[in-house]
């Protein structure tokens, strides 16, 4: 026969609608819907930023300096280039106020701007005047904040504040900036005041930690990548780091971007929950087939045939699955496109995007394939004189060697196709493994839990409602496969989110305050030190001081060679990092490779640079370093390695180099101070009336703030869990009708033999409780066993399980198969044993 035959008795077979397709529908349409959406939304926001790149960077193109302002050569440069320039100086501050004999501090990101403030975009104030207006205020300077750091202040309009030792007036409430998402994360709310008006403020002295920008609008139709490829090739030594609108904001995309491939991943493992309940779905499809495919075989019809009939049925009905998914994937967005929008600080732009789509078809067309070729491997074994109930479950296991290597091939694919989309490998490739390890340890449970059920039943006897529920559980059908696998996987990705959410928030609400300072102290000048020792040490609440001189740097180099050329984006390479110099190591560092400089040393520069860093980047003892210092080139080697734990919260830094390679550079001082919480207001209050330029930051809001954002990861991070847990009980509710006619069967055998209506409905809550529990149980190991990977070897922290989070599992396998089997159970008790039992003679 030939294909031409297949596709007409495909065609007739799909006459019959979708009767015992729609859970085979709405798992495929579900997996693929999430996947859509996901893809969507990011579309949305990377073409917003696109489109409004130059807003969010705040001009076409941004010129950034780390502690201190262009030099006179490089502003020339940049004003020949543009139409024009602003410049703005950002640091962190305190914002103080002095009300009746009381005063208030509060952390605050200033953002010192000139006139031409803002090229691109609007500042938005209340009350709503401009910002020249605001920023000029009589005899004092004016200044706009953000309404939280003013509630916090109690600042009204027209009350007096400090930044340093400069008085500012408050005229105006900070509502929005254009280019806020460009600034990147900040410890404080933000206040905005003229340049020039911190001149006597104290803040910007020498050392100081600052960054100046520089916002260029250019004439219309300039080659940015040019520019860029100009600027880098003549100042690259100088330490400038160039932006421009082509990517505003490079944080925020990167974040989007690894935010929304671990979604899609989510996604998949939704997917892959419901390929369980699409295999199922075709499995019992072709079982009712039985006859009609041995009546096939019986006219003449070889494998080949029946497997193409049955590929291409259900291949349309997984189109048409796909297609839905793909429909509800694009509208979603689009329909909440306001709601989302307003919810996000970064500007989107919905529309209907090809890209996401299309990855989600290719998921989905080999999700489709991958789950359902075994089923229609073995409806092609039914033979001519198979014609006698349960033909396909008595099937051999598993089918022809080629379907084998055909699946496999699947799963290549599937998991090279996600390998290249998430754009994350790494992490993809931890979760197929986490996924395909889940899924044979549910297979090997629900092998068990037959075993377990075969084996105890004999034990309940005298308890007829636990027999018949165990007899069932262990019987030939395999209610416990669908049952295990299909919830099992969601609780399992569910479990495993949570007691990664669960150990993250323990460590940042819990450890890290432990083991964390109370505060952190920047911009200490070194004639300040002995005070600020003096005050510190003399307090028996205090219990530790870290200070150590503080510069930042840039490293340009690596053995003479661009240093991203040779190491790629390494975080250390992004942007300037911290470097101090000590004479010798103090007794908490232990250096691991090679030797520290002898006391004394004032030859060739050295360095002793973090040895896991070092080890990320490919570095070793001898490796030439180059590190531009304030616009100045510092070459370096390599002689020493030192572990630096950054999880503590205290001081430490990437590099470390012996003091007379740094010897005339302005800088300050960093400290840590580890003090009883009662102890810390007073502490801050001295300090800050002493040395009003020094910032102080308090670890704990720090905290808070990295907890609001974990928050909102969190919350988008469950929704997608939630949509894997919602796939698994829409399986569930396929397998439950799939069982329908079997229990009908059962009750009816049951209530002859004089069982009544509650105890049967007893029996069959006994066996949805007990597979409920089960599925829990084995997805809360696999769950706690992926999360302890993540949080072990991933994130390199310590592991302790969760239990109300893991509780909370087992209680929802067992209401969700409750749920979903009591709804199919009313039809059994209620049908007449003797209509079912003569339809089955």
């Amino acid at each position: 026969m030939t294909l031409r035959t297949a596709a007409r008795l495909a065609r007739r077979e799909l006459r019959g609608g979708l009767r015992g397709f729609h859970i085979f529908l709405a798992c495929l349409a579900l997996g693929v819907a999430a996947i859509a959406g996901v893809g969507s939304v990011r579309a949305a926001i990377e073409a917003g930023m696109s489109a409004q790149g130059a807003e969010l960077l705040g001009g076409d193109a941004l010129a950034e300096f780390t502690y201190r302002f262009a030099d006179d050569t490089e502003r020339a440069w940049l004003e020949d280039r543009a139409v024009q320039v602003s410049e703005i100086v950002d640091f962190r501050s305190m914002a103080v106020v002095d009300r009746g004999g009381e005063t208030e501090r509060g952390l605050t990101q200033v953002k010192g701007v000139d006139a031409a403030y803002p090229l691109k975009g609007a500042v938005r104030l209340d009350p709503p005047i401009t910002l020249e207006q605001a920023l000029i205020s009589g005899d004092q300077p004016g200044a706009v904040m953000a309404p939280v750091l003013a509630d916090r202040l109690g600042l009204s309009i027209g009350d007096r504040f400090k930044l340093g030792t400069q008085s500012f007036t408050l005229t105006a409430r900070l509502l929005a900036e254009p280019d806020d998402a460009g600034d990147g994360f900040g410890l404080g709310p933000r206040t905005i005041v003229r340049t020039d008006a911190l001149a006597g403020s104290s803040l910007l002295e020498p050392g100081s930690l600052f960054e100046t920008e520089y916002r260029l609008s250019l004439p219309e139709g300039t080659d940015l990548a040019a520019l860029q490829s100009e600027a880098e090739a003549r100042f690259e030594e100088t330490g400038l780091r160039w932006r421009d609108a082509r990517n505003g904001a490079p944080g925020v995309a990167r974040f989007v971007d690894r935010l929304g491939g671990f979604l899609v991943l989510v996604g998949l493992s939704g997917l892959a929950v419901g390929g369980i309940g699409v295999s199922s779905a075709v499995r019992a499809y072709l079982a009712s087939k039985t006859s009609v495919i041995a009546t096939l075989r019986t006219l003449g019809a070889d494998r080949a045939t029946i497997f193409q009939t049955y590929f291409l049925q259900i291949g349309a009905l997984a189109l048409l699955g796909i297609a839905l998914g793909l429909i509800l994937g694009a509208a979603v967005p689009l329909l909440f496109a306001p709601l989302i929008s307003a919810s996000l600080p970064i500007p989107t732009l919905f529309a209907l995007y090809p890209a996401p789509l299309a990855e989600a078809a290719l998921y989905g067309v080999l999700t489709a394939l991958l789950f359902t070729l075994w089923p229609l491997a073995r409806a092609e074994e039914v033979r001519a004189a198979a014609l006698f109930r349960d033909a396909l479950d008595r099937a051999r296991a598993l089918p022809a060697p080629r379907y084998v290597v055909l699946t496999l091939l699947l799963i290549a694919a599937l998991v090279g196709v996600a390998v290249a989309f998430s754009g994350a490998p790494a992490l993809t490739l931890w979760t197929a493994g986490g996924l395909l390890t889940s899924l044979v340890i549910l297979a090997l449970a629900a092998f068990g839990i037959r075993r377990l059920a075969r084996r105890g039943t004999p034990a309940a006897r005298g308890r007829p409602a636990l027999r018949w529920a165990l007899s069932a559980i262990g019987g030939p059908r395999d209610a416990a496969g669908a049952a295990v696998l299909s919830l099992g996987l969601g609780l399992t990705v569910l479990a495993a989110i949570g007691q990664i959410d669960g150990n993250l928030r323990t460590a940042i609400a819990r450890d890290l305050p432990e083991v964390a300072p109370s505060y952190f102290f920047v911009d200490i000048q070194k004639d300040q030190m002995p005070g600020y020792m003096d005050r510190l040490q003399s307090d028996p609440a205090v219990s530790r001081i870290d200070s150590a001189p503080m510069l930042r740097g840039i490293i340009t180099r690596i053995n003479g060679q661009k240093a991203s050329d040779v190491a790629g984006e390494h975080w250390v390479l992004r942007g300037d990092r911290g470097i101090t110099y000590a004479e010798t190591p103090d007794a908490r560092t232990t250096v691991t490779a090679g030797e520290w400089w002898p006391a004394g040393y004032d030859g060739p520069p050295q360095i002793s640079f973090a040895a896991e860093e070092a080890e990320e980047l490919g570095l070793k003892l001898g490796d030439a370093l180059t590190v531009n210092i304030l616009g100045r080139d510092i070459d370096a080697t390599i002689t020493s390695f030192r572990e630096v734990d950054f999880s503590t919260a205290g001081i430490g830094f990437v590099m470390t180099m012996n003091p007379a390679a740094l010897q005339g550079a302005p800088h300050t001082f960093i400290s840590t101070v580890y003090a009883d919480e009662a102890a810390e207001a007073a502490i801050l209050r001295d300090l800050a009336s002493a040395y009003p330029n020094i910032t102080a930051i308090r670890v704990r809001d720090a905290i808070e703030r990295v907890s609001s954002l974990l928050d909102g990861i969190s919350e988008a991070v469950r929704w997608g869990a939630a949509a894997t847990l919602l796939t698994g009980f829409l399986v569930l509710i396929g397998a439950a009708a799939a069982g329908e006619g079997a229990r009908t069967y059962e009750a009816a055998l049951l209530k002859t033999l004089g069982a009544s209506r509650a105890r049967i409905l007893q029996s069959f809550a006994l066996r949805a409780a007990l597979l409920g529990a089960a599925a829990g149980l084995v997805a809360l190991l696999a769950g706690i066993l992926g999360g302890w990977a993540v949080i072990r070897f991933v994130m390199e922290g310590d592991f302790a399980v969760i239990w109300p989070s893991a509780i909370g599992i087992v209680t929802g396998g067992v209401a969700a198969t409750l749920l979903a089997s009591l709804a199919f159970a009313w039809r059994p008790l209620a049908a007449r044993p003797a209509r079912v039992l003569r339809a089955r003679e």
